[in-house]
């Protein structure tokens, strides 16, 4: 599709979401209307943060808002964003250490200046972050020694309290194998963990009570199997990576990085057995390497194209909109090089200062906004 025929199937979209260049795009639309009244604001709300701290780790890629309802008193206040590291400060992917905080009333981070909430023990932190109301925190990782597959390890699960200290680290590789990304389904004294195994092409489902001394495993499922997982040069591995659950369907959705396709689970949240692959959603021409995979404030779903899947430089870094029943709705690019899309995250909380936020793990830097 040539640059003209994809500039006008922008501008015949339907407005859902709004993407950061859909915002825009809808100020200059209404500039004229809003230029006779008082105060109306044509900038959008907009914040850009360095996610490089003090020890110099790069390459950001797992993002989190902390929810509404998140214990006062600690380090950690709902609406702050959370950032995981995968490299170190010599680029060395799956060597990064550290979890960076962003605090929406405080000032945007310049680079080695971004506050440090963990230091993490173990490499390789990944897309699997999460925050749970209880007043924990939750990081997989996924470490090498040299950047390779070659040295690639099963990696953990960590759980960090509020004030950024490590409670516990789960190693059982039955259903913890390279843990990528991961989901919560969030009920404040228990959780579903939802976890997208790279190592082994599966998700598993962990049932946990929670305290603020940590977690408690009651129990535990595979709910699904057979993701392409293969090793990448340029991305090290490549599986299943973005979770997204949708609690009145009991439904959950993986980005397939490797297959180029996003799968809906079932029953994902009771489900014993595991079901393969899932029932295909969106595998589109859109999509190249799918990561990170949120719900949108609308009900449509987010994805982050990684690019090592079927890249196309006139179409880099991409963040794609499309609805629940497989209907694109709409892109648009964080970075004008490819492989800067990663890690988003939205909420729905209607108080937040932001309800968006997405890295850009080529410049290392996180974008927070309002969208409607």
């Amino acid at each position: 599709m040539d640059t003209i025929t994809r500039t006008r199937r922008r501008a015949t979209l339907p407005a859902r979401f709004l993407t950061l260049a859909g915002c825009l795009a809808l100020g200059a639309a209404g500039a004229a209307g809003a230029a006779g009244a008082a105060g109306a604001a044509f900038i959008p709300h907009l914040i850009n943060s360095s996610t490089i701290p003090e020890n110099g780790d790069v390459n950001p890629y797992g993002v989190a808002f902390v929810p509404e309802g998140f214990p006062a008193g600690s380090s950690l206040a709902p609406g702050d964003v959370l950032i995981a590291n995968f490299n170190n400060s010599s680029n060395v992917q799956g060597t990064g250490t550290t979890i960076v905080r962003f605090s929406p009333s405080g000032p945007p981070a310049t680079p080695g200046a971004a506050a440090t909430f963990f230091a993490s023990a173990l490499p390789g932190l990944s897309t699997a972050l999460g925050v749970l109301r209880g007043g924990l925190v939750l990081v997989g990782n996924v470490p090498t020694t040299d950047g390779t597959f070659q040295t690639i390890g099963q990696g953990a699960l960590q759980i960090i309290d509020g004030h950024g200290n490590l409670l516990q680290t789960w190693t059982n590789g039955t259903f913890l194998n390279g843990p990528w990304d991961l989901a919560v389904d969030d009920h404040g004294s228990w959780a579903r963990i939802f976890i997208a195994n790279v190592l082994n092409g599966t998700v598993s489902r962990l049932d946990v009570l929670v305290n603020p001394q940590g977690l408690t495993l009651q129990s535990w499922s595979t709910i699904a199997s057979g993701y392409g997982h293969v090793a990448n040069a340029a991305a090290v591995v490549l599986g299943p990576t973005g979770l997204a659950y949708h609690a009145s369907t009991d439904t959950l959705y993986v980005a397939a990085t490797a297959d180029n396709a996003i799968y809906a689970i079932e029953r994902a949240g009771h489900r014993k057995q595991p079901v393969a692959l899932g029932r295909m959603v969106f595998a589109d021409p859109h999509l190249r390497g799918p990561l990170a995979l949120r719900l949108a404030p609308n009900g449509n779903l987010l994805t982050a194209n990684g690019d090592a899947v079927n890249g196309d430089p006139l179409y880099p870094s991409e963040i794609i909109e499309f609805t629940p029943w497989g209907q694109f709705v709409r892109e648009y690019d964080v970075d004008p090089s490819q492989g800067g899309a990663f890690g988003i995250d939205t909420v729905r909380d209607a108080d937040v200062r932001f309800n968006y936020a997405v890295i850009d793990d080529v410049t290392n830097v996180l974008s927070v906004s309002r969208l409607p």
